[in-house]
Order: C-alpha cells, then sequence, then structure tokens
C-alpha cells in the first residue's frame, strides 16, 4: 500500500471550527497493491466534511445500506455527523484522495462551487489537475511554511472550482481517456510553448491520428493546437511589451519566434497594432 497525508497542526483529532470560512484538516490518499484491502467505517461521522476523489480503479460505498460501486472520474462527499462506510480492494486498482475540512461558512461555499449537497456521490471527470491539487494539500499540511492555512484554503477552492467547471462542460460525456490526453496536451502546449512544437509530431507521439487529435482538442478547448499555442505566444508577447525593457526582437525570440518580422506580423494581426506601437500605447 502506498500512502501519504498531512495534518493541521499535526492532529489526527477530527475538529468543528467556525472561526474562518474555510479550513483543510487534513489530505491523503492512499494507493492499494492486489492483495490488500482498506475498510473505513465511522457509524457517527466525523465533526467536519470529508472529500473523496477517485482517481483510478473503483472504491465501495456503502450509502445508507446500499453498496454503490464508485469508479474513476467520481467525487464522494460526507457531511458532518454522516455515517462514513467504505471498502477500497487492491485488486480494483483503487487510487483514492481525500480532504476533511471545517469552517463557518462550508455550507455556502459548497453551494456556491454547485457541490451536490442532496446526493454523497457526484460525477466530476478525471484530471491530472484534481491529483495535483491534492498533492499540493498534502505538501502544505506536511511542510507547514508560513501562511499554509491560507494555501490549504486557496487550493481547496481551486479544487472545487475545477470540479463546478467539469460540471458545467456541455459534453460530460468525454471519456476520462480523452480528457487526461487533451489535458497533457494543453499542459505540453503551455510548458513548450516557445519551442518548436510539430502538430503531427505530438499526435504520433501519444499513438494518435492527427485528424482525430485536432478535432478533440478543438472540442475540449474551443480553438485548433496552433491557435491554441499562437494565443499563449501572443498574451505573453503582450506582457513582456508591458512590463519589461526587451526590444522587439528579444520579445520575439523569447515566445518562440526566430524572425522579428514575422513575428510582427503576427502581433499585429491578433492586436490591431505593431508591437513597437503597442508599447507606446
Amino acid at each position: 500500500m502506498y500512502l501519504n497525508s498531512g495534518y493541521l497542526n499535526n492532529s489526527r483529532v477530527p475538529i468543528k471550527d467556525k472561526s474562518k470560512p474555510l479550513i483543510v484538516t487534513s489530505c491523503g490518499t492512499y494507493r492499494l497493491k492486489a492483495e490488500e484491502k482498506l475498510p473505513t467505517w465511522r457509524p457517527r461521522g466525523r465533526l467536519d466534511y470529508q472529500l473523496l476523489y477517485v482517481a483510478s480503479g473503483k472504491a465501495h460505498f456503502y450509502i445508507e445500506g446500499e453498496d454503490r460501486e464508485v469508479r474513476a472520474g467520481h467525487m464522494v462527499i460526507f457531511l458532518p455527523r454522516q455515517e462514513q462506510h467504505y471498502e477500497y480492494y487492491g485488486k480494483d486498482k483503487t487510487e483514492v484522495y481525500w480532504v476533511h475540512f471545517t469552517g463557518g461558512d462550508v455550507r455556502n461555499i459548497l453551494r456556491k462551487f454547485e457541490i451536490p449537497l442532496d446526493e454523497n456521490v457526484f460525477y466530476c471527470g478525471s484530471s491530472a489537475s484534481y491529483s495535483a491539487l491534492f498533492k499540493e494539500m498534502i505538501h502544505e499540511l506536511q511542510s507547514r511554511l508560513v501562511g499554509y492555512p491560507e494555501m490549504l484554503e486557496m487550493y481547496l477552492r481551486q479544487l472545487l472550482l475545477l470540479v463546478q467547471r467539469t460540471r458545467q462542460e456541455k459534453e460530460p460525456n468525454m471519456s476520462s481517456y480523452l480528457r487526461d490526453e487533451m489535458e497533457y496536451a494543453r499542459r505540453y502546449f503551455i510548458d513548450h510553448y516557445n519551442e518548436p512544437i510539430n502538430i503531427d509530431d505530438f499526435a504520433q507521439s501519444r499513438n494518435m491520428s492527427v485528424s482525430w487529435f485536432m478535432r478533440n482538442f478543438k472540442q475540449a478547448t474551443k480553438v485548433s493546437p496552433m491557435q491554441y499555442i499562437l494565443n499563449i505566444r501572443m498574451k505573453n508577447a503582450v506582457s513582456l511589451l508591458e512590463t519589461t525593457e526587451y526590444n522587439v526582437t528579444e520579445i520575439a525570440a523569447i515566445v518562440g519566434y526566430d524572425n522579428p518580422l514575422y513575428f510582427s506580423r503576427v502581433f499585429k494581426k491578433m492586436n490591431g497594432v505593431p508591437p513597437s506601437d503597442y508599447r507606446k500605447k
């Protein structure tokens, strides 16, 4: 079994604290091997809220006596004092993240992000971003750097916002595989936008046909892959023009253009004026 977790003030005792709107008290993850079983049963629940994310495999949650098989791409929320009964099995390749939280305005915050309080299990989609945010919360609870309670609140709010966005998507039937691939592509383009990127080569490296990748990327982001990269380049070019003393040739190179004249033409087409005029304005 793999376990990694962190606790507020190193205390594992559940608390109810209304001194702040939202307080993260603990966070962690479990990943089981084939022969393992991990049961949890709290007949009287806890004092705080719990949100669980099934990242891979599946888990069994017993809601009002009913065995609910919860697969990857779903979350489960428990309210204070609500019975918590669930089991993980290694044979199901279960990987789960969880976070406990309390506060004086939790219900309103959950309603704001459209988290369903009248049902325990809900769809959230599979995304590497969820796992990354849970890991950041674990790190904050373990390292306890200056201001870590505020960082924890920020990460949890971001997590809830991502869930809200996913649940509002017009294409809720997109497979978890496809969501993960489009998220991987989006992050790759962000990390490498100022390098030469060949869309055909990228698609082949992910074992996709070019047409299939381009069609699904546009469905997920509303723009083509090249337009997505172009948008990132231009946004960063604008930022450099506004906040640095780099000349146009230097900025062109920073955002990925060897030819400053071509960069200026593209910039003018996107922003209405050449880079030099934009800086003057």
